[in-house]
């Protein structure tokens, strides 16, 4: 049964990293999962909590990262050491079949961290903003779906390494969301919700 998956794994990374090829994904795809390409959006965020909630802006900032810290050492350091799955790009047996795209790196593949840590990174957005932005969800979801599904176009990832990982960075995220409203319910008072609405 196991084999049987990871042949279909490997078929569907097949389809998108080869069949899907064009010009623009190899342009596009490449930009979208490198972390440099979202400096300017995370600073922007960082100055946006803090301008508008003030010291709950900065309490944001600093769960935002904990999320961050809890869904890579998950991700990076807890599962990916346990299973210890090759990625495509470093497969003997597999990588002469593989567009690359991008330098291929020396870790483990299950779970894709990509995938993990920014499928956790907006789902505590969502939770958090889900009443006062109305299109936090789908905006949310797009980004961090475009970022991750890059890695397999790219080469670095399967399928299910992106699957798993957006299922347990959703996990983290939408309960770090929840504690937060539990432990600090009152922080995101109406007013500051009726002053960000009004001003975005």
């Amino acid at each position: 049964m196991l084999e049987r998956i990871i042949q279909i794994d490997q078929e569907v990374f097949l389809m998108f990293n080869q069949g899907a090829s064009n010009a623009i994904f190899d342009w596009l795809l490449p930009i979208l999962r490198n972390p440099f390409t979202w400096a300017p959006l995370y600073l922007f965020l960082v100055i946006f909590f803090i301008k508008h909630y003030g010291k709950v802006g900065i309490l944001i900032v600093v769960m935002t990262l904990v999320n961050f810290g809890i869904s890579d050492g998950v991700s990076s350091h807890l599962i990916k050491k346990t299973v210890k799955r090759v990625r495509p790009c470093n497969d003997e047996t597999f990588k002469q079949q593989i567009n690359l795209r991008v330098r291929c790196s020396g870790g483990y593949s299950f779970t894709s961290s990509h995938a993990t840590n920014h499928f956790a990174m907006a789902f505590f957005w969502i939770v958090l903003f889900r009443r006062r932005w109305k299109h936090v969800f789908w905006l949310g979801f797009l980004w961090a779906f475009m970022i991750s599904i890059s890695q397999v176009y790219v080469g670095v990832h399967y399928p299910l390494d992106i699957l798993f990982g957006a299922l347990l960075g959703t996990g983290i995220g939408v309960l770090n969301g929840y504690l937060f409203h539990r432990f600090f319910p009152n922080l995101l008072t109406p007013k500051q919700q009726n002053t960000v609405t009004t001003t975005i």
